[in-house]
């Protein structure tokens, strides 16, 4: 990551509509100072003590100008921590004095609506204490996200959640949030697509909100909603819908390419019990349950990203308790934790929790259920929505409808596990049938959603109804990115003709080709064959010395280890023989989909015309066009 030079040592700038209080004491740390103006976050706060600093730090690291945070009924010296980071002219707080009868977050975003800070910010985002602004693109910062954004004439940022789970952590410790949990739910997960919202604020045209901002009515029927241009976390531009209502990414709209919002709501099983004993910021009864853990506590994937920002955030932090003031607040915050938890150590009811979370964690993904906090009443929502949202939204119906039927660019449906594979210890996995080939349940080797799709009998469907039907009579069949030999074993079960070479340059799935072979009673021989080849160093050249082996008519690619480049110079050294058929799929279209229109003009460039009817966000299929197709066009 890009060092944020402007988090210096420097002449303080004094923020639009900042308070008495601010800057009141010299310190060296001096806010950010952003191209893109103003840019606030505006959280709210109950006995985050133990974690302030952090929070704070990497809000700064991030690129944010402004902190407004909002605080109520503290125990813990939250509050006291945050008035002296007013004082050095790094945060702002505000009192949540709360209303009857109102609950603590809607409270204080009607506060943050008056407030001058925000009133008088460029972009604004509102997020909680335990959420985490995690940027990929660029050098990660603010600046060149909102940079991006705007390239686009885009006025907002639709930012979903990643859910980041315990990671097994037990017990308590000072080390930091974000490099303690690294451990998250895939991306596909649909039940963690709630969003945040990074936006151009106007007090008189939004009313904040939790998840976005709400449209002023009187703005409705005018020309307004036509110039708001939100893009979602992958920079694509959000439907027209989102400018009125919703709250969560749906599979049209999700991207994580750009930014994620990493939501740590559980943290280590200690600090759960802390937080559920202290109650909570929106007074939800027993909102810390077993059930909630079970939701929050997701572990599938692992996500390292906010380790761009270790370096710079530590050293904020030191700087920061290199204020004496600061210092002891904080010390004083996380001994206090300390001490609580020893004393819940010593009830039947921390160790009832930690029995019920245990059971919680093996509570597999595929089986969570997230109930809204009401059922959806379609009738109510329409009655709700505006004439003009009524018209817009049918209008793009309507257009979506007269388009051909594209592809939805969504989150590709990974079916097996990133990064290494350890396969070094046996285990029990259940077994299913699949089309004409038989899988274990094996989550070392399957997605959450593909062990789901093996457990209905749909693992890869798509591929597995189409590919036997396209493939040529009699082809050679090679296979680049074999995985555990699903495909090519299917076809080679319902297409005697074929004759497949396989390839997998994963030695853990190369494994597993061998047990789902075994399983499904798909022999190895002559006309089902692995190639023992390694790509070394050049993968290009070592697919092009198979295609010269074998002489394939059918060549399918999908090693993820195939990206655009290599495709580049596999392509142009113009294989020979050409193949007659080319596929990309897989876990090449996964990681690479993005990339692949400059291929496909590559091999339209080489005579091949893209064919064969594949959805294609599960296959690109294309067929070599001889002379005499040509001739036979004309």
């Amino acid at each position: 990551m890009t060092e944020n030079n402007d988090i210096q040592p420097a002449q303080a700038t004094r923020p639009n509509g900042a308070g008495d209080l601010w800057g009141t004491v010299d310190f060296p740390l001096k806010r950010h100072v952003s191209p893109h103006g103003q840019v606030t976050a505006v959280s709210m706060m109950k006995d985050e003590g133990a974690y302030v600093i952090e929070w704070v730090a990497h809000h700064l690291a991030v690129g944010f100008s402004d902190l407004v945070v909002y605080t109520n009924d503290c125990s813990d010296g939250t509050d006291d921590m945050l008035i002296r980071l007013e004082e050095l002219g790094l945060c702002h707080h505000r009192r949540n004095v709360i209303p009857e009868g109102i609950r603590p977050q809607p409270s204080a975003l009607n506060y943050a609506q008056d407030e001058p800070v925000v009133q008088q910010s460029d972009w604004v985002m509102v997020f909680d204490a335990d959420e985490f602004l995690s940027i990929r693109y660029g050098d990660g910062t603010l600046d060149s996200l909102l940079a991006a954004t705007k390239a686009q004439g885009a006025n907002g940022i639709v930012v979903t959640w990643r859910i980041f789970g315990s990671g097994g952590v037990v017990d308590w410790s000072r080390a930091p949030v974000t490099e303690q949990y690294l451990w998250a739910a895939p991306q596909e997960w649909n039940k963690g697509w709630g969003v945040k919202t990074l936006f151009t604020f106007s007090a008189d045209k939004w009313k904040l909100g939790i998840h976005r901002p709400k449209m002023k009515t009187k703005w409705h029927e005018t020309d307004f909603p036509d110039q708001v241009k939100w893009l979602n976390g992958s920079g694509r531009e959000m439907e027209d819908y989102f400018k009125f209502r919703g709250w969560r990414s749906i599979t049209r709209t999700v991207g994580y390419d750009w930014v994620q919002l990493n939501h740590y709501a559980v943290k280590s099983v200690d600090s759960y019990a802390i937080r559920k004993m202290r109650g909570n910021v929106n007074n939800k009864a027993d909102k810390y349950n077993s059930d909630y853990w079970s939701l929050q506590d997701r572990n599938e994937v692992r996500d390292d990203t906010m380790l761009r920002y270790t370096d710079q955030r530590n050293q904020i932090i030191a700087q920061l308790l290199q204020d004496p003031v600061l210092h002891r607040l904080h010390h004083a915050a996380i001994d206090r934790a300390e001490a609580r938890l020893a004393e819940l150590r010593q009830t039947e009811a921390y160790h009832q929790l930690v029995a019920d979370l245990a059971r919680a964690s093996a509570v597999p993904i595929t089986q969570i259920v997230a109930k809204p906090p009401q059922a959806r009443d379609k009738e109510k929502i329409a009655a709700l929505m505006s004439e003009v949202e009524k018209r817009r939204g049918a209008k793009a119906k309507s257009e979506r409808q007269a388009l051909p039927k594209e592809p939805v660019e969504a989150v590709p449906m990974g079916s097996y596990q990133s990064g290494d594979i350890n396969l070094s210890q046996d285990i029990a996995a259940e077994v299913y049938p699949n089309h004409s080939m038989k899988l274990p349940l094996d989550a070392r080797i399957f997605t959450d959603a593909a062990r789901a799709l093996i457990q209905s009998g749909k693992f890869e469907r798509g591929l597995a109804r189409r590919m036997p039907q396209v493939l040529a009579e009699q082809a050679k069949v090679l296979e680049i990115g074999s995985a555990v030999g699903f495909l090519a074993g299917h076809c080679a079960n319902i297409r005697p003709d074929l004759r497949f070479y396989l390839h997998e340059e994963n030695p853990s799935l190369r494994q597993m080709m061998g047990v789902v072979s075994a399983l499904s009673h798909r022999a190895f021989n002559d006309r089902f064959v692995v190639v023992d080849q390694s790509f070394g160093d050049d993968p290009a050249a070592a697919i092009l010395a198979m295609i010269a082996d074998v002489q394939p008519d059918a060549l399918l690619l999908a090693d993820p280890l195939l990206g655009p480049e290599t495709l580049q110079l596999l392509f142009s050294a113009r294989p020979a023989p050409s193949p007659a058929q080319i596929f990309l799929y897989g876990r090449l279209l996964e990681q690479h989909h993005a990339a692949l229109p400059e291929i496909e003009a590559l091999l339209a460039s080489l005579g091949y015309v893209a064919d064969f009817g594949f959805d294609a966000n599960i296959a690109r299929g294309f067929r070599l066009q001889r002379a005499s197709d040509q001739d036979d066009n004309t």
